[in-house]
């Protein structure tokens, strides 16, 4: 190992806190607790690599292992793993994920995307990462930017780093949903008093505390309220240009509905969280700009 990627994983290498496995399981919802008790089992809690790379799928056979070997060994010079949590798949998805090389959860109901990812990021904090990324499964992201969201984490600039298709690329044809970006992203940098770009990229990056540190309550409308608590509660937020592809022809159909309704729900969690967590913004420092690289 050379010494530039020893430094990078000393800067992240220490749990915060001791990971009390039994007393997390007890916390989780019933549903996941067996699901979790048998990934801890088979991949030991504390032996993870320092970067975990989340991923929800639910139904995303086609696709799945394709972004899996994707993903590189190393990303911003840290060592990787890829922990899939699979919700309530009816197809073959646990399994092409487990022959691509990811960990995988498998939870037998489906309980939403935002939900999957909650406890991507227990599972994570449980194998004692230090950064967590997430990237979606099917396809329309590129891993090889992971390491683009990761780096300002490491250079101590920020706390949660969102990637945008506004500052980046986006190659998709929906000029409904690339409206609702702009729309959003407004509302969102009201709410957090910074500007924001792109409110629902599925590629981002957060020291593992993060996660454990806010509320995360929206089982499928997670990513506005990720980002919203975490800005309310003083973390410092980043955004880095990434790339959004169109959906592959081979990928499964979309989960999140019709553009309607999806906006609305987006909207809905995004103002639950804000009059939910205003009260922590009211209780410390304004927290430093947002950083874009």
């Amino acid at each position: 190992m050379s010494l530039a990627r020893q430094q990078r994983e000393q800067h992240v290498a220490a749990p915060a806190k001791p990971f009390d496995v039994d007393a997390e399981i007890a916390a989780l919802e019933p549903g996941e607790r067996d699901a979790a008790r048998e990934f801890l089992a088979t991949h030991a809690p504390g032996t993870g690599a320092p970067l975990a790379i989340v991923i929800p799928a639910y139904n995303e056979e086609p696709t799945v292992a394709e972004v899996i070997a994707e993903i590189p060994g190393e990303a911003a010079g840290l060592a990787t793993e890829v922990i899939v949590v699979v919700d309530g798949s009816k197809d073959a998805t646990a399994a092409e994920a487990r022959k691509a090389g990811a960990l995988v959860c498998d939870v037998p109901v489906n309980r939403g995307q935002g939900a999957a990812l909650r406890l991507g990021y227990w599972l994570a904090r449980a194998r004692g990462s230090r950064i967590i990324a997430t990237i979606d499964a099917d396809g329309q992201y590129e891993p090889e930017e992971l390491g683009r969201v990761v780096q300002p984490i490491l250079d101590n600039r920020a706390d949660f780093v969102s990637g945008s298709r506004r500052l980046g690329a986006e190659l998709t044809t929906d000029k409904v949903r690339h409206l609702g970006v702009l729309v959003f992203g407004a509302l969102i940098s009201v709410i957090v008093r910074h500007r924001i770009t792109d409110p629902a990229c599925g590629i981002r990056a957060m020291r593992s505390e993060v996660t454990g540190a806010v509320t995360l309550e929206q089982r499928q409308y997670q990513a506005s309220e990720l980002m919203i608590s975490a800005a309310l509660n003083g973390y410092r937020l980043g955004e880095v240009p990434t790339t959004m592809r169109d959906r592959g022809k081979h990928a499964t159909s979309t989960k999140k509905g019709g553009n309607f309704g999806y906006g609305v729900r987006f909207a809905r969690a995004a103002i639950h969280t804000w009059r939910r967590d205003r009260n922590a913004a009211r209780n410390r420092l304004r927290p430093e700009k947002i950083q874009r690289s």
